[in-house]
């Protein structure tokens, strides 16, 4: 009996460290927002964007793949009804020019999103502060499929009434310009 209770006991902890893992990979997620491990110093500047996605507070700036800091908070300004994405950037990475251009991307096919930098070639850099102008908002696939089904059932709604208008219309217009040039050569046989 004291075997079994050795067994259960064993297997409850190991049950509860398991558990214990998964929680701590999943907050150290960059899309989750929660990160156990200290806050990071570096400076902070804004972007708005007309649609973020599915953008969220943690995920990674880059900058030519390379991590330079990540989304620290995003909210939604109800007078020009864009989303303001404040960016808090590593201070090491203090010499990005101030006409850089931000888009936001996806990783990979389905993977999360994330802001991405193309730099831009001013004198003068971001500052704490500063604002990005130049924004290019995510791409949303669902969007997109419903513009490629639009475009298909409109070529093949009207793909067929067209047609038909276009003959109709070229033997209209062969018809008259036949009948124009017989009533001229008549006339001219006068």
């Amino acid at each position: 009996m004291r075997t079994n209770t050795t067994l259960e006991i064993g297997t409850g902890m190991f049950v509860a460290l398991g558990f214990a893992a998964l929680l701590f990979l999943s907050a150290q997620l960059p899309t989750t927002g929660l990160k156990l491990a200290g806050g990071k110093s570096g400076y902070h500047v804004t972007a708005e964007f007309d649609n973020i996605g599915d953008l969220k507070v943690g995920s990674p700036v880059t900058i030519a793949g390379v991590r330079v800091g990540d989304v620290n908070k995003i909210h939604f300004d109800p007078k020009t009804f864009r989303a303001v994405v404040t960016l808090r950037l590593d201070k090491q990475y203090n010499e990005i020019p101030d006409d850089s251009f931000a888009s936001i991307q996806t990783q990979g096919l389905l993977g999360g999103k994330y802001v991405g930098f193309s730099p831009g070639g001013s004198d003068t850099y971001l500052k704490e502060g500063s604002r990005i102008d130049q924004t290019q908002s995510a791409i949303v696939l669902e969007s997109l499929i419903n513009k490629l089904f639009a475009n298909f059932a409109d070529k093949a709604g009207s793909g067929g009434s067209q047609g038909s208008g276009n003959a109709q219309g070229n033997g209209q217009s062969n018809g008259d310009s036949q009948g124009n040039t017989n009533s001229q050569q008549q006339g001219t046989k006068k």
